[in-house]
C-alpha cells in the first residue's frame, strides 16, 4: 500500500511562485485523493505489493484496469513533479545535462521555447516532460494520467499543467506558470 510522500520543501517555500494555498489543495487534497483511491483499488488484488512503476506497466492499455492506471499514474506524476521543483531553482542545468540539451535542441533557449510550447499546447489536463529514451532526449506531453514510464521513457523533469496546479496563483495564464517553472523553480537532476 502507498503513503503520501513528504514534500521535499515546506508548502510555503516556493512562494511567491507557487502559494501555500495551492499546495494545500494540490498536495493536500488532489494528490492525497489519488493515493487513497489507488490503495482502495488495489487492496486484495495482484497489484497490492507492486511498486508504482510495476502497476503502471502492468495495467497500461487495459480498459478493465483504467481506474487503477489513472490513479497510479497520477500518484507517480505528482511525486515526480514535487521533486521537479525547488526553492531558488530555475535556469540552466549542470554542464553535462546542458551539453546534452544543446546537442539535442540546438541551445538551452531553443529547448525552453519547445518545452513551453509543448506544455501550452497540451489541450485540457496533462503534463509536459523532458524525457530520455534509447534515442536521446525529447520533449513530450501526456494527457490526463498518462506517464512517460508507461512508454519506456525516463522522465528528467515534468510540469503539471492540470489547472489545479496553477489556477489559484495564475488563473488562466498557463504560459506564465510555465515561465516561472523554467526560470525560478525547476530542479534539474544531477546527471
Amino acid at each position: 500500500m502507498f503513503e503520501m510522500i513528504a514534500l521535499p520543501y515546506n508548502m510555503n517555500d516556493l512562494e511567491p511562485y507557487v502559494s501555500q494555498q495551492t499546495f494545500e489543495y494540490h498536495y493536500g487534497k488532489h494528490y492525497k485523493n489519488y493515493v487513497d483511491t489507488l490503495n482502495k483499488l488495489i487492496a486484495g488484488t495482484e497489484f497490492e505489493n507492486m511498486t508504482l512503476e510495476e502497476i503502471i506497466k502492468a495495467v497500461y492499455g487495459k480498459p478493465e484496469y483504467q481506474a487503477i492506471f489513472n490513479n497510479a499514474g497520477q500518484v507517480f506524476n505528482h511525486q515526480f513533479f514535487w521533486h521537479s521543483m525547488k526553492p531558488n531553482g530555475g535556469g540552466k542545468p549542470n554542464a553535462k545535462l546542458l551539453k546534452q540539451i544543446e546537442e539535442q535542441f540546438g541551445s538551452y533557449e531553443d529547448f525552453a521555447k519547445e518545452f513551453k510550447n509543448t506544455a501550452i499546447s497540451q489541450f485540457g489536463s496533462g503534463w509536459a516532460w523532458l524525457v530520455s529514451d534509447d534515442r536521446g532526449l525529447k520533449i513530450i506531453k501526456t494527457a490526463n494520467a498518462d506517464t512517460p514510464i508507461a512508454h519506456g521513457q525516463i522522465p528528467i523533469i515534468g510540469i503539471d499543467v492540470w489547472e489545479h496546479a496553477y489556477y489559484l496563483d495564475y488563473q488562466n495564464r498557463r504560459s506564465d506558470f510555465i515561465d516561472v517553472f523554467l526560470n525560478n523553480l525547476v530542479n534539474w537532476p544531477q546527471i
